[in-house]
């Protein structure tokens, strides 16, 4: 069975990092950087849940091809940027549904959830010059959303994903959890 892993987190935790460095180290494997929708109001809604959609019938496309996929964000981050009010609609029933769909899958789904224990790198990681500008980028923010990364990792622990959180103030350390868990199979 194929893996999919899904690198979710609040900006500066190191996703970009984390994902180039999977690609670097696992044969076989795409790497996809998801942006979501800029569009904030209930149109983006229905752009999102279109986008998502339309991303999972191609990944069950894909299901037979010897290919792991490597995702630097989904519809996770959708959801939760909806739960904090960065979007003027509620995504969680979209959310529900594109989790149903995505266990519906043949894959090995690996979600990983990165979050740092020292907060006060958030300013220090954040502070590197460019930024999307898709949210503002900054402590609060970013602190924010870790909790509510956290959150749904805690609701996910009995879904079929392997959710794994990762703590990433020391990538070396974050490297070598990663190395045991799918690169040393």
């Amino acid at each position: 069975m194929n893996r999919m892993i899904i690198i979710e987190g609040p900006q500066g935790t190191g996703k970009t990092t984390l994902a180039n460095f999977l690609r670097e180290n696992i044969p076989s494997s795409n790497l996809y950087r998801l942006s979501g929708q800029k569009d904030k109001t209930i149109t983006g809604k229905s752009l999102s849940e279109k986008m998502y959609i339309t991303l999972l019938e191609y990944l069950k496309q894909m299901e037979s091809i010897p290919m792991d996929m490597i995702f630097d964000r989904t519809f996770f981050t959708e959801e939760v940027y909806s739960r904090l009010g960065y979007k003027e609609y509620d995504f969680h029933d979209v959310y529900e549904s594109l989790l149903k769909r995505l266990e519906s899958l043949h894959y090995e789904v690996y979600l990983f959830l990165l979050y740092l224990e020292d907060v006060n790198l958030f300013s220090k990681r954040l502070d590197r010059g460019t930024h999307h500008n898709y949210q503002s980028f900054s402590l609060s923010n970013s602190a924010a959303q870790q909790e509510v990364y956290l959150q749904i990792g805690e609701e996910l622990k009995d879904s079929s994903f392997h959710v794994i959180p990762l703590k990433m103030d020391d990538f070396s350390e974050s490297y070598e959890k990663v190395n045991q868990l799918l690169l040393k199979k």
